[in-house]
């Protein structure tokens, strides 16, 4: 083999190896792009979750309050009845 097919060959094989090189540096920040998408869906999922969660939480309380409010408004009225503490009209 002469020296200029040899250095030929030796080029070619550089360029081959550069460009493969080239390609898996791309794939790798393609992944990591999409990892990183990954998350933040994950993170907006979450925070959305949890939004939610604390909404449905606020309305709960509320409504069990007002029913405890209800409740002790009539244990109030039992009791004046049956002491004769309420005022008739």
């Amino acid at each position: 083999m002469s020296n200029v097919q040899q250095s030929f060959n030796a080029g070619q094989t550089q360029g081959q190896t550069q460009a493969k090189t080239e390609q898996v540096i791309q794939s790798t920040k393609d992944a990591a792009n999409a990892a990183r998408d990954k998350a933040e869906n994950a993170t907006q999922s979450a925070q959305e979750s949890a939004q939610q969660g604390q909404e449905q939480t606020a309305g709960f309380l509320q409504q069990t309050g007002a029913q405890v409010k209800g409740m002790a408004q009539g244990a109030v009225e039992s009791v004046k009845n049956t002491l004769g503490m309420n005022e008739s009209k």
